[in-house]
Order: C-alpha cells, then structure tokens, then sequence
C-alpha cells in the first residue's frame, strides 16, 4: 500500500480525493478482538438441562371431570354449562371428597382469554382439587 507525501510538481496546496481506510481498519480489528475475548465472559451462563417434548397419550379415566371453556369464556361440563364460578365451586367441591380423587381437565379453546382458564384453576384450587391438568393439541411434526 503506498501513501501519498505530496504532489510530483511540489505545489503543496493539491487535494487528495481519496480516503485513507487504515486507521478505520485498524480500529475495527482492536474492536473484534476486544469483542471475541470478551463476549465467552459475559455469555457464562448457568447450566441448566431444559426439559424435552414428549407426547405420551394419557387415557381418561371414567371419573375424571373434563371442564370446557370456549372462546368467549363460558364453561361446560361435559355438554351442561355452567353460569359462574359458584356452581363451579359446589361442582368441585363435591367431587374432591371422593376416594380417589378424581383429576380435572381443562379444555381451553384456543381464542380464549387466559383470565377465564384461570377462574377455572383458581376454583378448582379453592374446593381442594389435587390434580388438574390441561387438554391440549399436539405440535405438527412437520
């Protein structure tokens, strides 16, 4: 790379039309390497085994009590509806003295607002409902 002290006629007052980059260069090269030595210090993270997907087909128990709530939050059990949560409760709250104890299964739709699946889990809790578990579609394979 060459570099430029004057002109050939010595008339020092001729403007030089291109850019020096070595400097530009230079700085870019102490940046990267400052970046590769620092960046493995500061993405120690701690080690954790993140849990991996499994599909295992669950069978549904006769007793099991399958709660359905569609997508404008009204709530069903098997085919009859239920209009708040107090009946939900009475609901609940007969079925969690039963030996064993049946499991509750909440069917959301999907367009559902989370608030209205949690006025089912939090009743559910309310009446002392050990086990309840959700009702979900599988992820495409694909």
């Amino acid at each position: 790379m060459g570099m430029s002290v004057g002109s050939d006629s010595g008339d020092e007052d001729a403007v030089l039309s291109e850019i020096n980059t070595t400097p530009l260069v230079d700085i870019m090269l102490v940046l990267l390497i400052i970046f590769l030595i620092t960046s493995p210090v500061v993405l120690k993270l701690q080690k954790v085994n993140l849990p991996v997907e499994t599909n295992q087909v669950t069978k549904t128990k006769p007793e099991d009590i399958n709660i359905t709530v569609n997508a404008e939050g009204e709530m069903y059990w098997n085919q009859k509806r239920i209009s708040n949560t107090d009946e939900l409760f009475k609901f609940f709250a007969e079925q969690s003295v039963k030996v064993p104890q049946p499991a509750v299964k909440v069917r959301g739709d999907q367009a559902t607002r989370y608030e209205s699946i949690g006025r089912v889990i939090y009743t559910a809790q309310r009446a002392g409902v050990q086990k309840v578990g959700f009702v979900i579609e599988p992820p495409d394979k694909g």
